[in-house]
């Protein structure tokens, strides 16, 4: 056991039932790099369009063909990307939507009824800004370019100028924009299609109602999803509708679930096969055993994540940002209709539409329903949904030609400049307001949902620290995981703080740790004689001494009566307890040991002291707020 464990050993647990970060905190570890990567590919795309002397548009509207017999398709290569390789990117999105929806905190559907009512007013007011300001004129065509929110980017440029706005804040965001990618698509399916073809349109219904139910049936193999895929794709090509809107599709189907036990328990056995007989052909099943336990939209999406974050979306900016820009060109968009209507419609419709309706809700509710975060946060996502790219200049390039489509395309950037320190601006305001307010501001007042199941129970639980205490951590552990040890020094570093209380659940993890339910069933069998902490002690610092003569050694060692200690080991109140928190565990979600809950909320990533201790002190402000608020 290292002595000053490093932040990336702390990161660490022994696996026992994956549930795997939502898709929320997968896009928030990515957020500021992707976007970096983004925004570069813009700057080189602008400098490419304004210096290379029209090489750019002759280099994206090269055709390229692919032909199988009589049937082939032929697309530039801008189209290639953006109806192509654009599907994977709305692939994601859907993996993220449902996801959400299955495991995350939209599982609570009710907090879905207020992003969605922001998002959608979000879209409605910027539409009705654009159109009052082209009324009447050319531009008016292209009202779907100013209302759809650029989640990845936008999320970036939060990461980037409000550095220490709270997470929640970022999650209020990816729920609106949900709402956002779904009308969004559905408005290019239905109001920018000049004519749906019958007969393509129900193939690819046909064969998207056949994915649906190889999911519903659970069928594993990739190979019977790639054909079909590329099938409706082609199908919705054909049909004169944007085939992006296929990925979409494709992605909601993807249902998100934790592996059963019975398929871990499987995967545990094959390696044990595979341990005494290492062939290529055990090797080949284990690998297939393991990568099956895991649900389809998990597959998908760290198959398709990094790829669209870091290629796909920056490759889409490329091909689509480059516009040349000459003094003419920026008098004529600076008074043009279109630049004026994009611009004003998202620095200034996306704020109002989302504050706005999230104000109106809450109030006409009587705060049954309201933000899970402080107002700042809510005006600081509606400033910042005023990032548009991907959808609009998907729209764009399907509403405009010429220059009505450079002049879209400069509101749309010029918005997202505005946007961006308009945010930065409000979050620099909130962070000079004294703590109390500043904390009232971000965080708000609404009940947060509690993952832990079964709270903590004084009666049932194995507690440390005062009752009152108004910050709990609940650890699932397990006396034989080395990732538990080396977080013990940390855990114990915390107990300085006096207004903290401490539970230890069990969570033996038999199938990797042998001796971890004979160690569990001793520490309950000293809990009966009171001395549940001090055997927990002596356990996780010897980790590597758990053999049933080691137990009774440690039973003399704390002046345990030797025979009942020994009694109580084999009687089933023991394991009784010990299988109530692995039920718990296992409705909690819990992934491994060891999983740290603080006030009722999973804790993801590092368990390093500066990191709890970053955690409870916001809980601890948590904690303050919904006690003034009662």
């Amino acid at each position: 056991m290292s002595d000053s464990p490093t932040t990336t050993q702390l990161q660490g647990t022994t696996a026992w039932k994956t549930r795997l970060t939502t898709p929320v905190r997968l896009v928030l570890r990515t957020e500021a790099g992707s976007a970096a990567v983004l925004v570069t590919a813009i700057v080189v795309a602008l400098i490419w369009a304004n210096v290379a002397d029209g090489s750019y548009e002759n280099f994206w509207r090269t055709e390229l063909s692919i032909d199988l017999g009589d049937m082939g398709v032929s697309l530039t290569l801008r189209e290639w990307v953006n109806s192509g390789l654009m599907t994977l990117f709305f692939l994601v999105v859907g993996l993220e939507a449902r996801r959400e929806f299955d495991l995350g905190d939209l599982r609570d559907r009710r907090r879905f009824i207020l992003p969605a009512a922001a998002g959608i007013t979000g879209m409605i007011l910027p539409v009705g800004i654009f159109l009052a300001v082209n009324a009447g004129g050319p531009g008016a065509v292209g009202w779907g370019v100013a209302m759809s929110t650029d989640t990845a980017l936008a999320l970036g440029l939060l990461a980037l100028v409000g550095r220490r706005v709270p997470d929640q804040a970022r999650l209020f965001l990816v729920t609106v924009s949900v709402v956002d990618d779904l009308v969004a698509l559905v408005v290019i399916a239905v109001a920018y299609t000049e004519e749906i073809k019958v007969v393509p349109l129900a193939i690819a219904i046909v064969l998207y109602l056949a994915t649906f139910a190889l999911a519903r049936s659970r069928v594993r193999s990739g190979f019977a999803y790639v054909p079909l895929g590329v099938a409706i794709w082609g199908a919705m090509l054909a049909s004169g509708i944007d085939p992006i809107v296929s990925g979409l599709a494709l992605g909601l189907a993807a249902a998100a679930y934790t592996p059963a036990r019975g398929d871990l328990e499987q995967a545990s056995d094959l390696f044990r096969l595979f341990r005494e007989q290492p062939t290529p052909e055990l090797a080949h099943g284990l690998r297939t055993g393991v990568v099956n336990s895991f649900s389809w939209n998990d597959r998908l999406q760290r198959t398709y994540q990094g790829w669209s974050s870091y290629l796909i979306v920056p490759l889409f900016g490329l091909a689509n940002a480059g516009i040349a820009i000459d003094a003419s060109f920026l008098r004529r968009a600076l008074t043009s209709p279109v630049t004026i209507g994009v611009f004003v419609a998202y620095v200034f419709g996306k704020p109002i539409g989302i504050t706005g309706v999230s104000w109106l809700v809450t109030k006409l509710s009587g705060r049954r329903i309201q933000p899970g975060v402080g107002w700042a946060s809510v005006l600081g996502t509606g400033t910042i949904a005023g990032i548009g790219f991907t959808v609009s200049f998907l729209i764009a390039n399907l509403a405009f030609e010429g220059p009505l489509l450079a002049e879209a395309k400069l509101g749309v950037l010029a918005a997202a400049v505005a946007a961006a320190l308009l945010t930065w601006t409000e979050f620099r305001i909130t962070f000079t307001l004294p703590k109390p307010k500043r904390a009232m501001a971000l965080l708000g007042d609404a009940d947060q949902l509690n993952d832990l199941i079964p709270e903590v129970d004084e009666e049932r639980d194995h507690v440390r620290g005062p009752a009152e205490a108004s910050v709990t951590i609940v650890e699932y552990g397990d006396f034989q995981c080395p990732y538990c040890g080396r977080a013990e020094p940390i855990v114990r570093e915390l107990f300085s703080d006096a207004d903290l209380r401490f539970v230890w659940r069990n969570l033996p993890l038999t199938d990797v740790h042998p001796q971890a339910q004979l160690a569990a069933e001793a520490a309950e069998a000293a809990g009966e004689q009171g001395k549940f902490w001090e055997m927990h002690d002596l356990l996780l610092t010897h980790q590597d001494k758990l053999r049933i003569t080691d137990l009774l050694a440690y039973a003399r060692q704390l002046g345990l009566d030797e025979e009942k200690f020994h009694d109580d080991m084999m009687r089933s109140p023991a394991a009784e307890r010990i299988a109530n928190d692995l039920e718990s565990a296992d409705l909690s979600g819990v992934s491994g040991t060891p999983t740290f809950f603080i006030n009722g909320h999973r804790h993801y990533g590092a368990y390093d002291v500066d990191t709890l201790k970053e955690a409870i002190r916001l809980a601890r402000v948590r904690a303050k707020i919904a006690a003034r608020r009662h």
